[in-house]
C-alpha cells in the first residue's frame, strides 16, 4: 500500500533531510556553534586588536609553511609561536597538527577582527595558499565563511577581485599554449571559489539574501569552466546545498525576488542528467530535493524551466533498473555491502514526490494537475512495467495530495485533463497488478478533482478486480459502462475529445489487453451519444490513422460496430469526412464506408447522401472562386464507384439505383461540360493500370460498375457490343450515348419505373444538366410498354409540352420528339402497320434496288411500335434479313445482322418458338461473320449473336459475353465455338450442315472460318455427328468438301488433305 504524503509537517521534515545530508563536523560547527567554539570566541574577543594582528600573523606564517611541498619546508621554525598560540586560548599544544582546527581560529580571529584592511591582507594570504587537497579546500572555505559573518562586503569584494585576476591569468596561459602554474589549478581555485561561497551562505544567514542574484551567476561561472570534472561537480553540489538550507529558513524570503535561480536550476540538471543508472549515492536524492526548493522562491519558474526540471527528473528516477535489479547494478568498485540501495532508492523515489507536491503547492489547481501529469504521459505508455507502475504511483501520491489541499476557486478546463485519463484508464487492463490498481485509483482521483472543481459529484468506485476477469466478467463491463457516463458528466467537449484520441492510439497497442478495453470503452461512449457533431471530424480522422496499425481483429470488429454507432447518430457529419480522409479506393476508407452498411436504413442515408453531392454542379465562375465544392463532388463521384463493388452495399445500391443513375449521367455531361476528359480516351478497359482514374474515366466507370454489380449485366453486355459506352466519351455523342442506354434499359426492363419517376423529378430541375438527362431518359423510355402501367398519357403530355418551354434547345427537340411517339399518339399505329407491309413486299423483291435504305426504316420503324406493334411481321422480316446475311455490301450485311438481332427480341410469348428456329439458323452465319473482313460488321454480329444466346437461355451466357468483348486469338474463338455447341446438344449435326455452305463463299475470311469450324466439328464431336448425320448429308459434304481439292486456294488445298480420312470415314460410319 503506497503511503499518503500529504502532510505539510511530513513535507517539511523531508526538506530537512538537507541538513543531515551535510558532512557532520562542519555541519554542526556552521550552524550550530559547538560549546569549544563559543570557548574560544570568548577568548578571542578578550584579546586586544595587537594580539588579533600577532594571532593572524602566526597562523597565516605556519599554514604557508606547512602548506607547501615537504622539500621547501626545511627551515621554518612557526611551530613554537603557534604552540605557544594554542596555549594561551587553553588548547592543547598537540593540536597544532591539526590544521582544520588552525584554518578554524584563523577564521573565528578574522570574523573578530575590526580591521578591514587587516582582514583583506590575511585573506589574501589565505586564498594564495594551495588549492590542490581537497580538505584544505574545505578548510580555506570554512575559513573564509567565518570572516564573512561580519566582514560580508569585505569577503565578496576580495574573492571578485582574485577571481576575476585569477581567471584572466589562467586565460592568457591556456590561449599561450603552456600549461597553468601548478599551484594554481583553475578547476581547483574554482573548487575552492564555489566551497567558499556556499560558507558564506551558511554563516552571513539571512543577510545573503540580498546578495543571492549576484553570488549564483558566479557559482554558475565556476562550475561551468569544467562542468565534466568530479571535483567541480561535488563542490557545486555541496554550495548549493548550503545555500538553498538557507533560502529555506525563515528569513522573511518571500520580500525577495530571485532572478537568477534558473540558471542555478539548470547546472543541477546537467549534474542529474550525468548520473549514473545506479545508486550508490545521496546524489539524486539532493539534487532533487534543491530543486524543489529553489521552485518555491519568488518569482516562479518559467513553465519552460519547470518544464525541463520535469522531464529530467522523471527521466533521472523512473528509467533506473527495476527494483529488484537495483542492487545488482552496481559496478564492482562500488558494490559495496554498507550501501543501502534499497534504501537510496526509497529516498529518491520520496525526493521525485516531494518535488511533485511542491510544484502543485505553487499554483494548487487542475491546471497544475494536468501539467505535471503532461510531463508523465511518456512514462505512462512505456513498454516497460517497472516505469510504467513508477509513473502510476507517483501520479496517485500526486493526486491525493491534491486531493487535500485548497484549490483555486476558479474553475479551469484543461483539455489535456481528458488525455491523461485515457492513458490512466489504459492501464486499468494492464498485466502488472501494481499498476493496475493505482491506475483504477488515479482515474477516480481525477474524476473526483475535476468534478468537485465544477460542483459535481462522480458516482464512480474504485475497482479491486483483476485484469484478466475484468476481461470476460460482466461486473468488468458494469464498471466500463459507469466510467463511460462519468467522462461524459464530468468532462467537457474538448476533454472528450482528448479522451476519445487517446483511447483510439491505444488500439494500436501490442497489447491484447489494452485493445479490447480501448475499444469496448469507446464503444460505449459511441453508443452513449457522448460525442458531439463538432468531434466527429477529429474522432474519424484518428481513427483513419490509426487503423493500419491494428493487431487484433477483435480490436476492428468493435470498432466498426462504433463507427456504425456514430454513424447512426450523425450520417450527414460523419459522411463528409469520410469523404475528405483520402482517395476512396483506400483500403481504411473502404473499411469505415463498410461498417456504416451493417445498417441497411443508415445505408440508404449514406447512399442518398453520395447521390446529393454527387450533383453538385457549380458553374465555372463559382468553381474559379471555391473549387472545395468541386472537390466534394469528384470525392463523392470516386466514393460511389468503390461502394459499387463492396458486397455489403448491393442491397442499398440496387435500391437506390435510380438516384444513382441519373447522378452518375448527369456528373459525367458536367464533366464534359468543364473539358476534364484527361486520360479519357487512352483508358484500355481490358488492362490493368495502377494508375489512378481521371474524373470521367471513373464516372464512366462507376455507370457501368451500376449494371454490372446490380445484376443486369445483359444491359451493360447490350451497350459495350454496341460500342455504346464509347458515345459517353464527347460531348457530342453524350445524347446518343444516353438514348443508347436508356432503350438497353427498356428492353430488359431494367428499373424502368423507378429511373421514370427520377426522371420525372429531374425534368422539374433548376439545373440544365438534371433536364437534359431526365428528357433524353423519358423520350426513349416512351417506346416501352411499361411506361402506361407508370405513367398516364395526360400526365406525360403535360411533362411533355411543358419542356417545350425549357431555355435549352435539347430539351425541347426531345419534348417535341416524345410527343410525336406511340404512347401519345395511338392512332400511328395502323398507319405504320401499312407501311410495314409496302415495305416487306419491297424487301421481298429479288432485286431490291435500295435494302439498306429498306433495312434502316424498317429498324426504325420498329423501334417506333414497340413490343405491341409488329406482331407476325417478326417472322417475316427475320427470314428476310437472313438472306442479307451475306450480301456483297459490308453495310447492308451488318444492318441486316443488326435489326435481326432486334426482330427476334420483337414479339410476345406466342412467336417465341418460330422466332428461336429462325435464331438457331442464324447460328452458324454468326460465328462465321465474326470472321468478316469489315471491322463493322463483325461488331454488329457480336452483338446479335450474344442476342441469340439470350433468346435462346443458353447457360453461359455471362461468359459468352465476355470472349465477345474481350477475348482475343484461338483461345477466345475455341470458347465461342464450345459454348455455341455445347448450347444446342442433339442438333451438332445441323450446325455442321449450316457450316457446309460457306465452304464456297467469296469471300476468303467466311471461306476460312467454315473450314474451322467443321475441322473442329470433325474432331471433338465425330461420334456425335457419326450417330444423328443421314447418307444425304454426307452426299451434301462430299461436294462441298471435294470442290476444295482444286481450290486455287492453298489454304483450302491444305485442309482438304488434312481433313480427307476423317471426311471419308464419316461417310462409312453413317452409310
Amino acid at each position: 500500500m503506497l503511503r499518503h504524503l500529504c502532510s505539510r509537517e511530513e513535507q517539511k521534515l523531508a526538506f530537512d533531510c538537507l541538513d543531515l545530508e551535510l558532512r557532520g563536523d562542519e555541519t554542526e560547527c556552521c550552524c550550530d556553534p559547538s560549546a569549544l567554539e563559543r570557548e574560544l570566541l570568548s577568548r578571542i574577543r578578550a584579546m586586544s586588536a595587537t594580539q588579533k594582528g600577532q594571532a593572524l600573523d602566526i597562523i597565516c606564517r605556519y599554514l604557508e609553511g606547512h602548506t607547501r611541498p615537504l622539500e621547501e619546508q626545511h627551515g621554518m621554525d612557526t611551530d613554537i609561536h603557534v604552540q605557544k598560540l594554542l596555549e594561551s586560548l587553553h588548547l592543547e599544544p598537540k593540536q597544532n597538527m591539526n590544521k582544520a582546527l588552525l584554518f578554524h581560529l584563523f577564521g573565528l580571529l578574522l570574523c573578530e577582527c575590526t580591521d578591514a584592511e587587516l582582514v583583506k591582507s590575511h585573506l589574501t594570504s589565505l586564498l594564495e595558499l594551495s588549492h590542490q587537497d581537497f580538505d584544505q579546500r574545505e578548510d580555506i572555505a570554512l575559513a573564509v565563511g567565518l570572516a564573512s559573518t561580519t566582514h560580508l562586503e569585505e569577503v565578496w569584494a576580495l574573492l571578485e577581485h582574485l577571481g576575476n585576476t585569477w581567471f584572466s591569468r589562467w586565460r592568457n596561459l591556456s590561449s599561450e599554449g603552456q600549461p597553468p602554474d601548478a599551484n594554481l589549478p583553475w578547476k581547483w581555485i574554482s573548487s575552492t571559489f564555489l566551497l567558499c561561497y556556499g560558507q558564506m551562505a551558511a554563516h552571513a544567514k539571512e543577510r545573503i539574501l540580498p546578495w543571492v542574484d549576484s553570488l549564483i551567476p558566479r557559482m554558475v561561472h565556476y562550475f561551468s569552466c569544467n562542468r565534466a570534472d568530479d571535483i567541480l561537480k561535488a563542490s557545486f553540489l555541496s554550495t548549493v546545498v548550503l545555500l538553498t538550507r538557507v533560502l529555506r529558513q525563515e528569513y522573511g524570503i518571500r520580500r525577495y525576488k530571485f532572478t537568477q535561480t534558473a540558471d542555478l536550476i539548470q547546472c543541477l540538471l546537467w549534474v542529474l542528467q550525468e548520473e549514473p543508472n545506479f545508486l550508490a549515492t545521496v546524489s539524486r536524492q539532493k539534487i532533487i530535493l534543491v530543486i524543489a526548493v529553489l521552485s518555491n522562491l519568488r518569482p516562479s519558474l518559467p513553465p519552460w524551466v519547470r518544464s525541463r526540471v520535469l522531464k529530467v527528473c522523471l527521466r533521472s528516477v523512473y528509467a533506473l533498473p527495476p527494483t529488484e535489479k537495483l542492487p545488482g547494478c552496481l559496478p564492482s568498485l562500488d558494490a559495496s555491502p554498507d550501501i543501502d540501495v534499497m534504501g537510496l532508492y526509497k529516498k529518491t523515489v520520496y525526493a521525485l514526490n516531494l518535488l511533485l507536491q511542491s510544484f502543485f503547492s505553487e499554483n494548487p489547481s487542475m491546471d497544475e494537475v494536468c501539467f505535471l501529469l503532461q510531463h508523465m504521459e511518456p512514462w505512462l505508455q512505456s513498454d516497460n512495467s517497472h516505469e510504467r507502475q513508477r509513473a502510476v504511483q507517483s501520479i496517485l501520491l500526486l493526486l491525493q495530495y491534491a486531493v487535500d489541499t485548497p484549490k483555486s476557486t476558479e474553475e479551469a478546463v484543461p483539455s489535456a485533463l481528458g488525455q491523461q485519463l485515457g492513458l490512466l484508464t489504459l492501464l486499468w487492463w494492464d498485466t502488472d497488478m501494481e499498476t493496475q490498481s493505482p491506475a483504477h485509483r488515479c482515474v477516480y482521483l481525477l474524476l473526483k478533482l475535476s468534478g468537485q472543481q465544477k460542483g459535481r459529484t462522480v458516482g464512480l468506485h474504485q475497482s479491486k478486480m483483476k485484469c484478466f476477469k475484468v476481461k470476460t466478467s460482466r461486473k468488468g463491463e458494469e464498471e466500463l459502462q459507469h466510467l463511460a457516463k462519468a467522462f461524459d458528466k464530468v468532462l467537457s467537449v474538448a476533454q472528450r475529445t482528448q479522451l476519445v484520441l487517446v483511447l483510439l492510439r491505444g488500439l494500436s497497442s501490442r497489447s491484447l489487453l489494452q485493445c479490447l478495453l480501448a475499444s469496448k470503452l469507446l464503444l460505449m461512449i459511441f453508443e452513449g451519444r457522448s460525442i458531439k457533431p463538432e468531434q466527429v471530424a477529429e474522432v474519424l480522422h484518428s481513427l483513419f490513422q490509426e487503423l493500419p496499425s491494428f493487431h487484433f481483429k477483435k480490436t476492428q470488429q468493435t470498432m466498426m460496430k462504433a463507427v456504425l454507432a456514430l454513424g447512426t447518430q450523425y450520417t450527414s457529419e460523419v459522411a463528409e469526412v469520410l469523404l475528405s480522409l483520402d482517395h476512396p479506393s483506400e483500403k481504411q476508407v473502404l473499411t469505415l464506408w463498410t461498417a456504416l452498411a451493417a445498417n441497411c436504413k443508415l445505408a440508404r442515408k449514406v447512399m442518398t447522401l453520395l447521390c446529393t453531392k454527387l450533383q453538385l454542379c457549380p458553374s465555372l465562375e463559382v468553381l474559379e472562386s471555391a473549387h472545395q465544392v468541386q472537390l466534394i463532388s469528384l470525392l463523392a463521384l470516386g466514393t460511389v464507384y468503390e461502394l459499387l463493388y463492396i458486397q455489403e452495399y448491393r442491397p442499398t445500391v440496387r435500391q437506390a439505383f435510380a438516384g444513382i443513375l441519373l447522378g452518375l449521367l448527369t456528373q459525367l455531361y458536367y464533366l464534359l461540360e468543364l473539358g476534364m476528359v484527361e486520360g479519357f480516351l487512352d483508358y484500355q478497359e481490358d488492362r490493368l493500370d495502377s494508375k489512378p482514374l481521371g474524373p470521367c474515366r471513373t464516372c464512366l466507370e462507376a455507370l457501368k460498375g451500376l449494371f454490372w454489380t446490380t445484376q443486369y449485366w445483359e444491359v451493360f453486355a447490350h451497350i459495350k457490343l454496341l460500342r455504346g459506352w464509347e458515345l459517353f466519351g464527347h460531348l457530342e455523342t453524350y445524347t446518343e450515348g444516353v438514348t443508347v442506354l436508356a432503350r438497353a434499359m427498356a428492353l430488359y426492363d431494367c428499373e424502368v419505373k423507378a429511373v421514370l419517376g427520377q426522371a420525372i423529378i429531374s425534368t422539374k430541375s433548376t439545373k440544365e444538366q438534371d433536364n437534359i438527362v431526365a428528357i433524353l431518359i423519358i423520350a426513349e423510355f416512351l417506346n416501352s410498354p411499361e411506361v402506361p402501367k407508370y405513367v398516364s398519357q395526360r400526365a406525360m403530355d403535360n411533362l411533355l409540352r411543358q419542356g417545350l418551354k425549357n431555355p435549352n434547345w435539347l430539351v425541347r427537340a426531345m419534348s417535341l420528339k416524345g410527343l410525336s411517339a406511340i404512347l401519345m399518339n395511338p392512332k400511328k399505329v395502323a398507319l405504320l402497320h401499312s407501311l410495314l407491309r409496302d415495305l416487306l413486299y419491297s424487301l421481298g423483291q429479288p432485286e431490291s434496288q435500295d435494302p439498306l435504305g429498306l433495312i434502316v426504316i424498317l429498324g426504325d420503324i420498329l423501334h417506333r411500335l414497340g413490343l405491341q406493334g409488329i406482331g407476325t411481321f417478326s417472322i417475316q422480316i427475320a427470314q428476310h434479313l437472313l438472306q442479307f446475311f451475306d450480301h456483297k455490301r459490308a453495310k447492308v450485311r451488318g444492318s441486316a445482322i443488326l435489326l435481326f438481332g432486334d426482330v427476334i427480341h420483337s414479339s410476345g410469348r406466342k412467336l417465341q418458338q418460330p422466332l428461336k428456329n429462325l435464331t438457331f439458323q442464324a447460328l452458324v452465319p454468326l460465328l462465321l461473320h465474326l470472321a468478316d473482313p469489315s471491322w463493322e460488321v463483325v461488331t454488329r454480329t457480336k452483338f446479335t449473336f450474344f442476342r441469340c444466346a439470350i433468346l435462346l437461355k443458353w447457360e453461359f451466357r455471362k461468359e459468352l459475353f465476355s470472349k465477345l468483348a474481350w477475348g482475343q486469338g484461338l483461345g477466345a474463338e475455341y470458347d465461342i465455338f464450345i459454348f455455341m455447341v455445347e448450347s444446342n446438344f442433339g442438333r451438332h449435326h445441323q450446325l455442321f450442315m449450316q457450316a457446309l455452305t460457306y465452304l464456297c463463299s467469296p469471300y476468303r475470311n467466311l471461306k476460312l472460318a467454315a473450314m474451322k469450324f467443321i475441322g473442329g466439328m470433325l474432331q471433338d464431336y465425330f461420334l456425335d455427328l457419326c450417330f444423328y448425320l443421314k447418307k444425304t448429308d454426307t452426299v451434301i459434304l462430299k461436294k462441298y468438301f471435294d470442290a476444295l481439292q482444286k481450290d486455287p486456294d492453298d489454304m483450302c488445298r491444305r485442309f482438304y488433305l488434312s481433313f480427307l480420312e476423317d471426311v471419308m470415314d464419316l461417310s462409312h460410319y453413317v452409310a
